[in-house]
């Protein structure tokens, strides 16, 4: 099976005000008197026509012919069917939909310029590869004009194939009569292109993910089962754009929503609505419309607008010669009292102008990326004084601190933010002098230059006005930008960090077929004990005080109850006592204590085991069993099969990230619930013995669906293959789609069950034609029709079945010896003959899709992506920190890892440090596929002692290799 990419069902959400640090809500000086605005009522969401709906609108809009109106009425598509289209740039990188060519019997229509001709099969049963083409390679996804259908009948055939006109899907392919995206909410930017722009992905590629998650299509599935249409990318990078798209939808809403108000109030004009339309950040908006916005006295400009003053401020740059400033003063009207108060409110309103120019601020932010700008971090005057010491001691890097923003890291950023809050420290961004100079030279001389000649008062204050705009407008904008963009690009990183540490965590390989014994130590209330069989049911649980002078009599309770289980395996929680049990088991192991047994032990994370242990969930699960010996039982599961276990856990209480309660929780959450979905979905469940909340976990279920699943199961029993799963209650085409190829069927307890359950129902069919069962008789007969499918044991989806059934015949296997040394000798055969793109193209599909089908069936029966990954360090000895010399080499296992180095648990009650700069690409390890230039949770790694601090309990290591 491939690696398991990089890769939310959780939509990511922008951040809202409350989320962001303080001076992202901060204004300018100008400002300062504003109220900020609050809507009195929400704007009215424009309703989404449903697919129908529109297709009836198209429909009325371009009357059909008459035998195209007779193949609509006989052909239904479902609204949830997949219908996305692929999308294609054309040269002038505008986006356009790939149209399907349909052949009426009338006029002959216009050919363009691809012709492969593609027809939609019989979506049946186990065959439900939509497409089949005679030329080119087609995906296993349908492309068919969504107007020209308007129901779907899963168990009915078409009654007339319709003939398209279609390409592989993701590719690339010139069409001229391509549509563009349409959003909800219009801007004077193209959405595709700007999410193109922020996440350097190809256009074509965004605009296919775009109506892939207008579709409501899972992370999981688009990754798995569309890499055409995405060009392969990993699940991170899917994560990413679905954030950003987000992140633009955000403006753009809130964008629409502000010139509404506005338009209300009559503030609107050509000019102002151009500038909002052409927002695309959130800072930019708030820029925009904060002189607009309903406060107590308005801004400077607006006060001397309403003052009168801006047909003068105007002439002082169209028509200087003819402006008479001393016209406007009145003795008795503040504001207007003297020539100074004429010039300083003329002042204001150019100023605004200056401040508002898409052309000046463009400037600006260019000169800015070709100068040093730094950002700087002091210790607060205040927190000097009255501030607690130790609070202060942890920023003392950052209490003379002073960076280019450019090479500033992001945990620096999440650090000065933090200390920030904490009132601890200082921030700002310091813009050199030379940056205003040449800017107010460039307005002054160039971009605001008046078209005649200015008299030298004028010319002192058209001066005055840009620095003024530079000074009080400007340079907070740019500061707030500055920070606003390090905040944010830091928040990201420390998201994705704590995702790719929580997936290397979940992915840790389960330890199978052994008796497990759970210790969750402590000092005065025990050491919990659970015993838990090599299927996880719990043997025995117990509470043992070991360090309170009793340990030599509870060893002996200890060895009896090893050697009743025949449990040699200890697991022991990282917690309270930890290092002090770990010893004490450790020493009665080098004495042999435990023989005939060859016991070992290994520590595991108990973050979360706690929380969990009080749980609704665990109560349900374990209601006969005190709280603090279910923490004992989960810290065993841990180690034997660490994915089941840990997603009953929130993923945020897991604590493998930095910073996480810095960020943006909306989007922490999202992105934690989308990795965890992944790593369920590609290591995949049994659905006839999984658990309820590890079912929720599958991409397209949630706990409804789930639930409804578990009930289905208890009351008609085991399902026989993956069709079933359309009688189950809320589970539609589209959530069968999602979760189909992600549930997996054992095959040899299906064949047993049918096989005891066949007898009972040639019994009861009897009593059927009695009458004795009456209204059962349907219900008995569909449970005889159903048959085991083995690809149902594969990761093959059921749109590929029927391709996968031709690949069968081509190499002369046969479904039943999937997984077997002879499939994987007739496939090797085949593809080294015919190559992986010839036979793609003889079975009419694209080379992605025939490698997974490949990967289905050559892996053994049972295959787990996680035996790749490393099991947990088994250990039967302990040294303790004083025993640690520079130079000495010693193994260990990756706790935690950060953007600045890695943190590695090397036996000794504190883990040691290897810095970001000692991990290089010769040090890793050749043979695992790497998803990134970096270590995660679990990984064995062979380290270096280079500095060993015991005042500060700091070890600095250095990497040697990764076992």
């Amino acid at each position: 099976m491939p690696s398991l990419p990089r890769k939310v069902k959780s939509v990511s959400k922008a951040p809202t005000s409350e989320e962001l640090p303080s001076f992202l809500n901060s204004t300018s000086e100008s400002e300062e008197e504003e109220e900020e605005w609050e809507p009195k009522s929400k704007i009215a969401r424009r309703p989404r026509l449903s697919e129908k709906t529109e297709a009836k609108t198209k429909k009325a809009a371009a009357p059909q012919s008459t035998v195209a109106r007779k193949m609509v009425k006989n052909v239904a598509i479902k609204e949830e069917m997949d219908v996305s289209l692929p999308i294609a740039p054309v040269e002038d990188n505008k986006m356009q939909l790939v149209k399907p060519k349909e052949e009426n019997a009338g006029a002959k229509p216009k050919k363009p310029q691809m012709s492969k001709k593609m027809e939609i099969s019989s979506f049946q049963g186990k065959t439900q590869n939509s497409l089949v083409s005679d030329e080119e390679p087609s995906t296993s996804v349908p492309v068919v004009k969504q107007e020209k259908c308007e129901e779907f009948a899963f168990d009915e055939p078409p009654s007339k194939k319709i003939k398209l006109t279609a390409c592989p899907e993701g590719k690339p392919v010139k069409n001229l009569g391509g549509n563009k995206i349409k959003e909800e909410f219009e801007m004077n930017w193209d959405i595709v292109q700007a999410l193109s722009e922020i996440t350097n992905v190809e256009p074509w590629v965004c605009a296919n993910l775009i109506r892939l998650f207008q579709e409501e299509n899972t992370i999981p599935f688009i990754a798995r089962y569309r890499k055409e249409l995405i060009n392969n990318l990993e699940a991170d990078a899917l994560r990413e754009v679905q954030h950003t798209l987000e992140e633009l939808r955000t403006v753009a809403k809130k964008t629409h929503a502000m010139i509404q108000k506005l338009k209300k109030e009559g503030k609107v004009s050509n000019c102002l609505l151009k500038e909002l339309l052409n927002c695309r950040t959130l800072e930019e908006l708030d820029h925009v419309s904060a002189p607009y916005k309903t406060g107590s006295k308005g801004t400077k400009a607006q006060r001397a607008k309403q003052l009168g003053l801006e047909p003068a401020a105007l002439s002082l740059l169209q028509n200087p010669v003819q402006l008479n400033l001393f016209s406007y003063i009145r003795p008795n009207t503040k504001g207007l009292a003297n020539i100074q108060e004429v010039e300083a409110g003329v002042q204001h309103i150019l100023a605004d102008i200056f401040a508002k120019d898409k052309d000046t601020l463009d400037f600006i932010r260019k000169l800015c990326q070709q100068r040093y700008i730094s950002i700087q971090s002091t210790l607060a005057k205040v927190s000097s004084k009255t501030g607690n010491e130790k609070d202060i001691d942890k920023f003392k890097l950052y209490h003379e601190f002073s960076c280019n923003i450019k090479n500033i890291q992001h945990h620096q950023i999440l650090a000065i933010n933090r200390g920030e809050n904490l009132k601890i420290l200082t921030v700002k961004v310091n813009i050199p002098d030379g940056v205003k100079n040449e800017f107010c030279w460039w307005c002054v001389n160039e971009r605001w230059r008046p078209k005649q000649s200015l008299k030298p008062d004028f010319m002192r204050l058209l001066r005055s006005s840009v620095e003024d705009a530079y000074k009080r407008l400007i340079y907070p904008l740019l500061c707030r930008e500055f920070r606003s963009k390090l905040t944010s690009d830091a928040e990201k990183e420390s998201v994705m960090m704590f995702g790719r540490n929580l997936r290397q965590l979940l992915l840790t390989s389960p330890v199978r077929g052994r008796a497990l014994m759970g210790v969750d130590p402590g000092y005065r209330h025990g050491c919990k004990l659970a015993i838990i069989s090599p299927t996880s049911q719990i043997l025995h649980t117990d509470v043992v005080y070991l360090h309170s002078g009793q340990g030599i009599r509870e060893a002996e309770k200890i060895k009896r109850l090893l050697l009743q289980y025949n449990c040699s395996t200890v697991v022991i929680g990282n917690g309270t006592a930890c290092r002090e049990t770990e010893a004490y088991f450790a020493d009665l192991i080098m004495k042999k204590y435990f023989a005939p047994l060859d016991v070992v032990y290994c520590i595991v994370s108990e973050a979360g085991a706690s929380i969990y242990s009080v749980s609704p969930e665990a109560a349900k699960e374990m209601p006969d069993l005190d709280p603090n010996l279910r923490s004992a039982v989960s810290i065993a599961r841990r180690v034997q099969d660490p994915l089941a276990e840990l997603v009953k856990i929130e993923p945020k209480h897991i604590g493998v990230g930095m910073y996480q309660h810095d960020v943006s929780p909306t989007l922490l959450k999202a992105t934690l619930g989308s990795v965890v979905e992944e790593c369920v979905s590609f290591v995949g469940v049994d659905i006839n013995i999984c658990s309820e909340i590890l079912l929720r976990h599958i991409a397209g279920l949630n706990t409804n669906r789930a639930k409804n699943i578990i009930e289905w199961r208890e009351k008609n029993g085991p399902f026989i293959n993956r069709e079933q799963l359309k009688e189950v209650k809320g589970l539609g085409p589209k959530t069968f789609q999602q979760c189909a190829g992600f549930i997996r069927f054992n095959q040899e307890y299906i064949k047993t069950f049918c096989s005891n359950k066949k007898n009972e129902l040639g019994s009861r069919a009897l009593l059927t034609k009695a009458g004795a069962l009456g209204k059962k008789k349907s219900k008995l007969t569909s449970c005889a029709s159903q048959h085991p499918n083995p690809l149902d044991q594969t990761c093959i989806h059921p749109e590929s079945y029927s391709i996968a059934m031709r690949f069968l015949s081509l190499i002369g296997g046969n479904a039943n010896d999937i997984g077997k040394p002879d499939m994987q000798q007739k496939v090797n055969v085949v593809i080294q003959k015919e190559g992986l793109e010839g036979t793609a193209k003889r079975l009419n599909t694209t080379v992605h899709t025939l490698q997974l089908i490949i990967d289905g069936l050559t892996q053994p029966e049972g295959y787990d992506i996680r035996t790749d990954f490393d099991k947990p360090d088994f250990k039967r000895s302990i040294v303790c920190f004083e025993d640690l010399r520079v130079g000495a080499v010693l193994t260990g296992k990756v706790e935690n890892a950060t953007p600045f180095g890695v943190f590695v648990d090397i036996g000794v009650g504190r883990s040691g440090l290897i810095p970001a700069r000692n991990i290089t690409e010769a040090k890793l390890s050749k043979v695992k596929k790497r998803r990134s230039l970096g270590l995660g949770p679990g990984e064995r790694v062979e380290v270096k002692v280079l500095n060993v601090d015991i005042p500060r309990l700091r070890i600095t290591l250095d990497l040697i290799r990764v076992l």
